[in-house]
């Protein structure tokens, strides 16, 4: 036999496993998976002895103190709901704010004796409650022993107890179980696991030891308690007004806003802080990366779902996503800062919609929008990259900020439109006002992002023939001329701009800029002289379907005759300012003497524009031009909003809570061509649920009527809303108000 080593022939590798591929668990990592469910309960057992069982098992606990009765006291007319604010609420549970005190009534078996007697409340949420991360927190009815909520027995008569809890004002906000449990020598003993004792803590701005406390109670009624809203929109000059019912008190949106934060996996231990919930919140408020809410569609083709310009409410967007699961189709910027709005109010925290009227959105991370022209003045629409919005919404929500330096808390802008990716997902904020305001744009989350949306410099290049690029204009005022929002307690608008920017050339605006700089944000150093010709544009109100003039006025400030080979441009935009289609375009060389002004009209036929509208119909003209003797550049933009045909809104009868009304909505199409496929939506705060009607065709010409029965649910005044969308008609809407007395 050979003394060599013998080779092992290499045996072939094992199989493939087949099939989809086992699910990753927590096993090895972690003792337990991390409750991030609201909707997941814990099962508290009925009895928990304290003692082995002997041979006749446990010792009875009937002789001990047993309990009858829970009273919740959650009638919308009783103390606990009246004091926290939560009546409007359509709920059947008790609803309170946390830091301040609630009431339940215990009825026991007999009378409760303090001195033998031991009793606890017991408050659980979330899957795995735990006392030491505030998902399980007994609560005691004596000085001698108190946990983080506190606990007082207020009175007692007979047998009934009624005691007052005060929750910790920086505890979970959720849907919690309550449990009475009764201490005795051999163990303890519960009420039994009932839905009818689960009750919800939410956000307390009326409380100064919450971090979302807000001072000012006209503010608090506005930003917490109002259902019904106005967003603008429009254009700088042409603002136009959008109303929204928020909805937050109706029945089931409480759920749904739990249920974001669940879909999300949200730790429940997580959820007492308010800066993580909106910026949790800002992610999933849209779908891009996360299967959340709403779905973005600014292409013009909303077939497969609901077109954003349609909508009148989050009501039906909230309660869609909680029963099916999937994201709703679809939502532009106003629906997201609506129904981001829905949310925050719903959970307590102080919020209101923003708009900033030229939006700057570039590529480049820079406080830069380009605009590439040729050597002659031409703008090059396939190297403009950067855009500007005619108008963006987002939000604010008023909270403190334990994580910035003194002074910056307050205000706080989140944005759920998905634009751009922060910590890996499509989200942004809470970034501070102050901070932004200050060039402070080092603090989270996002500053920066939002410092650009209002300080952008818009910067025109002349790109040469062989490529390079040369800065011919800067228009530092542009972009973030106007930031609104509605006015507390009223229906006018509120001009904000002064929150977010020193005035446009002021020493401060200077130190602003350039302390941003420091930090990263690069400007046009560039100051091209201006050119000694002007050029402007006329504000006009067209309607949908007019033929108009477009008179472009030049001015000669020089001492000298100036020609200038100019270009006249209009093109359907979409409000994004991303340009559809282009339907004028005219090159006339204009001959102004010297100081002298000279006008070129463009006629603007209908025909040219009407079937390349896109929805929010918004017109936008640039004139740029060279002028031969001097080289220079001029420019001047425009964008006008064509007004479209109203609906009108009628309501009659008594106006008193719980008699019936009529709402009327009646419409006319004001063209000579069918609209097709047409839906009306409509609903009302506090009367009305969302209600919707269809209609295939409506003749040119010809009108509809829609007629629609509501009961009065509460005294106050609302407002009935209603939109009309179609594919060729788009953001047609109107409004009834309606005052309802007891």
């Amino acid at each position: 036999m050979s003394d060599e080593a013998t080779i092992a022939a290499p045996s072939p590798a094992p199989p493939a496993p087949t099939g989809p591929p086992p699910k990753v668990t927590n096993r090895g990592r972690a003792a337990a998976p991390a409750a991030s469910a609201n909707s997941e309960t814990s099962d508290i057992p009925e009895y928990e002895y304290f003692i082995q069982p002997g041979p006749r098992g446990y010792p009875p606990l009937t002789e001990y103190l047993d309990i009858s009765e829970v009273d919740m006291m959650k009638r919308p007319d009783e103390s606990n709901k009246i004091a926290h604010h939560t009546a409007l609420y359509h709920s059947d549970y008790l609803i309170v704010r946390r830091g301040q005190e609630f009431q339940v009534k215990i009825t026991f078996s007999r009378p409760y004796k303090p001195a033998e007697d031991k009793f606890a409340l017991e408050f659980v949420i979330g899957s795995s409650p735990q006392f030491s991360k505030g998902t399980y927190v007994p609560v005691f009815p004596t000085k001698q022993r108190q946990t983080t909520w506190e606990g007082r027995i207020t009175n007692t008569s007979d047998n009934v107890v009624t005691m007052a809890i005060t929750p910790a004002a920086n505890c979970i906000v959720g849907k919690y179980q309550m449990y009475v449990a009764v201490v005795t020598p051999y163990g303890i003993r519960r009420t039994r696991k009932e839905s009818t004792r689960d009750m919800y803590i939410l956000f307390n701005p009326w409380v100064a030891e919450d971090a979302v406390f807000l001072d000012d109670e006209t503010e608090r009624q506005e930003c917490v308690m109002t259902e019904m809203g106005i967003i603008y929109h429009g254009s700088y000059d042409d603002i136009a007004e959008r109303d929204w019912n928020y909805g937050q008190f109706n029945y089931g949106i409480l759920d749904s806003c739990l249920y974001i934060m669940d879909r999300a996996e949200m730790p429940i231990t997580n959820r007492g802080d308010p800066i993580k919930i909106v910026r949790v919140a800002s992610a999933m408020l849209n779908s891009r990366d996360d299967e959340g809410v709403l779905v973005g569609n600014w292409s013009g083709d909303y077939t497969y779902g609901v077109a954003p310009t349609s909508w009148t409410g989050s009501t039906d967007i909230l309660l869609t996503y909680n029963s099916s699961k999937m994201p709703v189709c679809y939502a532009q910027c106003w629906v997201y800062a609506a129904v981001f709005n829905t949310f925050l109010r719903c959970l307590g925290i102080p919020s209101r919609v923003v708009t900033n009227y030229y939006s700057a959105h570039d590529n480049d991370g820079n406080l830069k929008t380009d605009i590439i022209m040729d050597e002659n003045g031409k703008i090059d629409r396939n190297r403009t990259r950067d855009s500007i919005w005619n108008y963006h919404c987002w939000n604010e929500c008023y909270m403190s900020r334990p994580d910035l330096p003194p002074g910056f808390g307050g205000w706080q802008v989140v944005d759920a439109t998905p634009q751009e990716t922060s910590d890996g997902m499509y989200r942004c904020g809470p970034a501070s006002v102050q901070a932004i305001k200050h060039g402070q744009i080092c603090f989270p989350f996002d500053a920066a992002f939002v410092f650009a949306e209002i300080n952008s410099d818009v910067v025109f290049h002349s790109r040469r023939k062989d490529g390079t690029m040369e800065p011919v204009r800067v228009n530092r005022t542009h972009v973030g001329r106007l930031v609104l929002t509605k006015s507390p307690g009223d229906v006018t608008r509120r001009d904000i701009t002064d929150q977010y920017k020193f005035a446009e050339g002021s020493t401060e605006e200077r130190t602003v800029l350039e302390k941003a700089e420091e930090y990263g944000c690069k400007r046009e150093k560039s100051s091209p002289p201006a050119a000694d010709v002007d050029v402007v544009l006329p504000n006009l109100e067209i309607s949908v379907g007019d033929n108009f003039e477009l008179n472009v006025e030049f001015e000669n400030k020089s001492d000298e005759r100036r020609t200038v080979d100019a270009y006249i441009s209009g093109s359907v935009v979409y409000y994004t300012g991303v340009a559809s289609t282009e339907f004028l375009f005219l090159t006339p060389r204009v001959v102004i003497e010297p100081k002298m002004n000279k006008k070129e009209v463009a006629i603007v036929e209908s025909k040219k524009y009407m079937k390349r509208l896109v929805e929010q119909a918004n017109l936008h003209f640039i004139v740029t031009g060279k002028i031969r003797e001097t080289g220079q550049i001029i420019t001047a933009m425009k964008v006008i909003t064509l007004r479209n045909p109203k609906l009108i809104i009628e309501v009659s009868g008594r106006g008193k809570v719980s008699e019936e009304m009529i709402a009327t909505v009646e419409f006319t199409n004001p063209f000579s061509f069918n609209l097709e496929n047409v839906y009306i939506r409509m609903e009302g705060p506090g009367m009305m649920e969302p209600k919707s009607r269809y209609y295939r065709l409506v003749i040119g010409g010809s009108s509809l009527t829609w007629t629609e029965y509501f009961t009065l649910q509460r005294t106050g005044t609302s407002r009935v809303i209603a939109t009309l969308d179609c594919p060729a008609l788009r953001q047609v809407h109107g409004q009834a108000s309606v005052t309802i007395s007891p």
